[in-house]
């Protein structure tokens, strides 16, 4: 399975911060925003991963990440030149994935919770049909809602329903299988003239193939979009790792911890982060063995 994050848009909601730079490079308390859906995906064991963004600001993308070498992971991009709806990018990305499974998670979400990189390597195994989450929330009607019968089975999903039949949000973390370039072809723009994952996950519902896993009370789920929330998860983050003393979305540590690279590259790459309390909890790690 292969990885893909889309940070593409403008950003107009974070307006002027995001005049001249992607929100998704914003920072989230310690680290870019973009760092945060990329250890979702490292922690799912996926390390072929393709960064979508504007033709503007893919050029910071490359700078930023590099190859993903140094994190033992393998990065490509490639350019969505204007909004085009969240199932576009799998257009996009059509000759990059060739055929195989993927997993799509959007740009500015940001995940944390307990037996979390468990779910996210067993979602990662997904060989047919889709994989999408739910998560409770106060304003449904802000979101994609999937309706979920008494047994925890999809009925129906709708895109910001006026009345939504349900309290059910699905998060922008998406797993699909090898057709879904396929199915992303067959989809009609909808009236605001994107293509919607909402319909994308329609289709494989209606053939009987979409899993919905509910994310309880133990993990967070935080879209950055706003000023508001980009300062909640800033807080969030501050606070976890304020109380417990651990990086939440450390690249350099998940490739450490899952054996990607060694303990004298986790030390090297400590030596280029400045004089800093990032750089001084890479090389504790590094201590810790």
């Amino acid at each position: 399975m292969k990885g893909i994050i889309l940070a593409g848009g403008k950003g107009t909601r974070l307006y002027p911060m995001t005049r001249v730079v992607s929100k998704q490079l914003l920072p989230v308390y310690d680290k870019p925003l973009v760092y945060y859906p990329l250890s979702l995906l490292m922690l799912a064991g996926l390390r072929d991963i393709l960064v979508i963004s504007t033709p503007e600001d893919l050029p910071q993308f490359r700078r930023l990440l590099g190859s993903g070498e140094q994190w033992g992971v393998r990065f490509a991009y490639a350019e969505q030149d204007q909004p085009r709806g969240l199932a576009h990018a799998f257009l996009v990305a059509a000759q990059y994935l060739a055929g195989e499974p993927a997993c799509l998670i959007l740009g500015d979400n940001l995940f944390y919770g307990h037996g979390l990189p468990d779910l996210l390597r067993q979602s990662a195994q997904l060989r047919q049909g889709a994989l999408i989450f739910a998560y409770q929330v106060k304003e449904p009607q802000r979101y994609g809602v999937v309706e979920l019968d008494a047994q925890g089975r999809p009925v129906s999903i709708e895109e910001k329903p006026a009345r939504p039949k349900s309290r059910y949000a699905v998060p922008g973390l998406y797993f699909y299988d090898g057709r879904v370039v396929e199915f992303a072809a067959m989809l009609k723009p909808s009236a605001r003239g994107e293509l919607e994952i909402t319909d994308l996950n329609r289709l494989y519902l209606e053939r009987g193939e979409l899993q919905v896993r509910i994310l309880g009370r133990g993990i967070a789920w935080l879209d950055a979009g706003t000023p508001e929330s980009l300062l909640q998860a800033a807080e969030f983050v501050h606070a976890v790792q304020e109380r417990q003393g651990v990086m939440v979305a450390c690249p350099e540590e998940i490739a450490y911890r899952m054996g990607y690279i060694s303990r004298e590259q986790l030390c090297d790459l400590s030596r280029h982060l400045g004089d800093n309390s990032y750089r001084d909890y890479l090389l504790r790690l590094a201590e810790e063995g």
